[in-house]
């Protein structure tokens, strides 16, 4: 499981003329990709590291701040372009696989007392942010 975290100082999910999924205030956007293997394991572990990474202002976390969390799936993090000019995605789960890990991850992070927004899973998102430092960093479980 890959997430790239991004600081924000606020960040939102559009799907058609519908935003379904905003935070705005100072937290995370965390894309998520699943890959093929990935399991609760997994889960568990991202879930902590995005709630106790030290990389809010002042060397704070989200869990430390209470701050949210905006959850956008993203297969593309495992897309492979070591060949030619088109990337593959063979790398990256199936929806079926990947789907319910996903929201495994935004339901762990609620169940740590987080304020969780998502994405629509599958969806054509537009995704809008305003990275705060900037800070945004490739994290793998």
């Amino acid at each position: 499981m890959r997430a790239v975290l991004q600081r924000v100082t606020r960040a939102s999910v559009t799907v058609g003329d519908e935003v379904v999924g905003r935070i705005d205030r100072p937290g995370l956007l965390a894309l998520v990709g699943v890959t093929h293997d990935d399991g609760a394991e997994q889960v568990d572990r991202l879930a902590r590291k995005i709630a106790e990474l030290r990389i809010l202002r002042d060397e704070r976390s989200v869990a430390d701040d209470d701050a949210p969390v905006l959850v956008v799936s993203q297969f593309t993090l495992y897309a492979d372009v070591r060949k030619g000019r088109r990337p593959t995605w063979n790398h990256a789960a199936a929806g079926a696989v990947a789907e319910p890990l996903v929201d495994a991850v935004a339901d762990a992070l609620r169940d740590r007392g987080i304020e969780v927004a998502t994405g629509r899973f599958g969806a054509d998102m537009s995704v809008e942010l305003v990275n705060d430092g900037p800070v945004t960093l490739l994290v793998e479980v």
